[in-house]
């Protein structure tokens, strides 16, 4: 596949994911939105269906990555390393874009937000903060709950039989088939319900630090602060996974 075809198919794929996962916290976080405390499953659920729409968007032009760890992890596994800045970059592109659409499409919910009655933390739309801030704790969550996340796609790719990766996204793509990207969607389901208490499980550097640009650059009143202090871990936790699974399933399977 050539360098634009993945370029492509990581920025669109990416922003899908991002449009529907900030989306759904923008549905349950905001005032004046009709699913409005709509709780944790809603999100889970929600960032389920980014992924499983921005993959098979993806999956014929890229590969369908949508994720540094994933990315790093099928080179680690592969050790085809050439076309990794390129996905990384294209994610990251993507993730920013997707913020912005997220944000217009809730615009007048963000407006609503310079009213006093109506004022609000918003970094919580656009990217993830821990419950109990402990950098060591909150690293290792995100390191734990990626591998929870790649391993398995780089699993799926063996059980159906393609031998995933020649270089990153080859071929029939790191999913291997259709269904397997339905599956990946229901993984991330899963973590969300089972890891995502303690950080929000970004599990993906593109999909925190993307939106936290954009939170940081977009125009809405009372947004408080995006928080640059906290960035690093959502990059590094799923960075250190996505190295993790890819040595483990190389050595195991």
């Amino acid at each position: 596949m050539s360098n634009a075809d993945i370029f492509l198919g990581e920025v669109i794929g990416t922003a899908i994911l991002i449009l529907f996962g900030a989306g759904v916290c923008a549905a349950v976080t905001l005032n004046h939105s009709k699913a409005k405390a709509s709780g944790w499953i809603v999100i889970a659920f929600g960032w389920g269906f980014g992924v499983l729409a921005g993959a098979y968007t993806a999956a014929p032009l890229s590969g369908g990555h949508l994720n540094p760890a994933v990315t790093v992890g099928i080179a680690v596994d592969t050790g085809e390393w050439g076309k990794v800045p390129l996905y990384i970059l294209a994610q990251l592109i993507g993730a920013l874009l997707g913020a912005v659409l997220a944000w217009l499409a809730y615009y007048a919910q963000f407006r609503a937000n310079a009213e006093p009655a109506d004022a609000q933390p918003t970094l919580g739309i656009f990217s993830t903060a821990p419950e109990i801030r402990s950098p060591v704790a909150n690293l290792v969550t995100e390191t734990v709950a990626t591998v929870g996340l790649v391993l398995p796609i780089l699993a799926f790719g063996r059980n159906a039989g393609i031998g995933i990766g020649q270089v990153p996204g080859q071929a029939a793509g790191i999913y291997g088939s259709g269904i397997s990207v339905l599956l990946v969607s229901l993984l991330v389901v899963g973590i969300g319900l089972s890891l995502g208490g303690p950080t929000g499980y970004a599990i993906n550097p593109a999909r925190d630090l993307g939106p936290r640009l954009a939170h940081s650059l977009l125009p809405i009143p009372n947004k408080g602060t995006s928080d640059w202090g906290y960035a690093w871990v959502p990059v590094t936790g799923p960075l250190i996974g996505g190295l993790l699974s890819g040595v483990i399933f190389n050595l195991v399977f």
